[in-house]
């Protein structure tokens, strides 16, 4: 076929961003930034110096999500055996004996070797979008055949050459999937997609909608997919991003979300070895939940920005778990969290009980602010030992203007009104004038102030 007859030449074909790899990212890295700046550079890195601490932490944001009795948790955490949908003792002794002559690639345990020989089949496929029915049609028997021994011997393969069709490699892919030990997506998560899936949106009187809550499932999903292994997450991320970009020109191919998540349920997520009467109801949700993986697959591997925050303050100075209702408290006004952690100022002091975990947000206030505030006070008392006279009447509102004082040792002004500051300043020069002011604040400077601190 001539090159401007190639329909992948078709200007109107979308195939932006097809290209996959085991280090693909939609968003392109900053190259004038070292890669310490990379927003979950702590977040792997405490993944592989501190697993359980990792685990622990990511565990503790899944269960605030959704509800995981504790036989479910512990298949979660991996304490006990996953209990999955029972199966065919017929169509598990037949694929017992399709993988009994396991290669190195079809029918092995993942490793990050399988994926480099499945890669090729991903690469040919992203460059070739454009075919009707990709995944639904089937390849030739005999083309896969050969092209499963080659890829089972390691070889490296140029499916460019035109030997193979993108039917045969699409073909292939989903075997290669439904021969692995263990779904792609495990059976320890099984539950956990199930549960998910049932997230939904409350309403005003909170009670439950049917409306699902697309937010807090990418979270869960971003959390959950943390938890697989990293051969297991290198192929989903590669896979996903592959139906992702098919799905997008299902205005040539005819593959939809949902086409595609019926095509590939069964490899990926279904429990192994069992037949849809087995799933009692649930193939409807598996789908659903596949569908909903591939259009919002783009979102679904980066970390949860509270979990960014805290990696940052357990490598700068925390040493703490939280969750992101820990993390909550500690947050600053309705406007957004406030930054504990700069490049120059220390992290929050945290410490750890047992098992329970207990966070404490130390705030130390500006030496300008504590130094006003307590002359506010001092003054006030000042004011108020004074003669009865029309000007302490006027300075007496002036204070109450902005806030009532009270007669304990609390300040009588509130830190959020800054306009104190300049009043602060007015009553000085009113009552004890410049020279007096300025010996006032000397001697301040110099005596140390003790510091304050307000558990969050």
């Amino acid at each position: 076929m001539a090159a401007e007859n190639d329909p992948r030449n078709d200007p109107k074909l979308d195939r932006r961003g097809t290209t996959c790899s085991v280090f693909i990212s939609q968003e392109k890295p900053n190259t004038s930034q070292p890669v310490i700046f990379n927003p979950d550079f702590f977040v792997e890195r405490l993944r592989h110096e501190h697993p359980q601490i990792f685990s622990d932490l990511v565990l503790s944001n899944i269960t605030r999500l959704i509800d995981l009795p504790g036989t479910e948790f512990a298949q979660l955490t991996g304490e006990s055996e996953p209990r999955v949908p029972p199966s065919s003792g017929f169509l598990r002794s037949f694929n017992f004996l399709k993988r009994k002559d396991k290669g190195v690639v079809f029918g092995a345990p993942l490793t990050e070797e399988g994926i480099a020989q499945i890669y090729q089949l991903i690469e040919y496929l992203s460059k070739n979008l454009h075919v009707e029915g990709l995944f639904r049609v089937p390849g030739h028997s005999l083309r896969q055949a050969a092209l499963r021994e080659m890829l089972n011997a390691g070889a490296e393969i140029d499916l460019e050459t035109g030997d193979f069709h993108p039917n045969d490699a699409a073909t292939l892919l989903k075997a290669y999937l439904g021969e692995l030990p263990e779904p792609l997506l495990t059976h320890r998560h099984y539950h956990a997609h199930l549960k998910i899936g049932e997230l939904t949106r409350f309403d005003e009187k909170g009670d439950k909608t049917n409306v699902p809550d697309k937010e807090r499932q990418i979270e869960a999903f971003q959390l959950l997919f943390m938890l697989l292994p990293p051969a297991n997450r290198s192929l989903l991320k590669l896979l996903l991003d592959l139906l992702y970009h098919t799905a997008r020109n299902q205005h040539i191919n005819k593959m939809s979300a949902i086409n595609l998540a019926t095509m590939f349920a069964p490899h990926i997520l279904w429990p192994k070895n069992v037949m849809a009467s087995d799933l009692q109801g649930d193939i409807e949700k598996l789908n659903n939940a596949i569908a909903f993986l591939i259009r919002h697959s783009q979102k679904l591997f980066k970390a949860p920005a509270y979990i960014k925050d805290y990696t940052r303050l357990y490598f700068t100075g925390s040493k703490s778990l939280q969750s992101k209702d820990d993390l909550t408290l500690c947050s600053g006004t309705k406007d957004g969290p406030v930054s504990v952690v700069t490049a120059s100022s220390p992290s929050p002091s945290m410490r750890t009980v047992g098992d329970e975990v207990s966070s404490t947000c130390t705030i130390r206030p500006s030496e300008t602010q504590s130094y006003t505030e307590s002359a506010l006070r001092e003054l006030y008392q000042q004011v108020s030992n004074l003669p009865e006279s029309a000007k302490k009447k006027k300075l007496i509102r002036q204070f109450e203007k902005q806030q009532t004082p009270s007669t304990d040792s609390r300040t009588p002004f509130s830190r959020k009104h800054w306009r104190s500051r300049s009043l602060g300043g007015i009553i000085k020069r009113k009552v004890l004038g410049s020279q007096v002011l300025t010996e006032k604040e000397n001697s301040r400077l110099q005596s140390p102030r003790p510091s304050s601190s307000t558990d969050c």
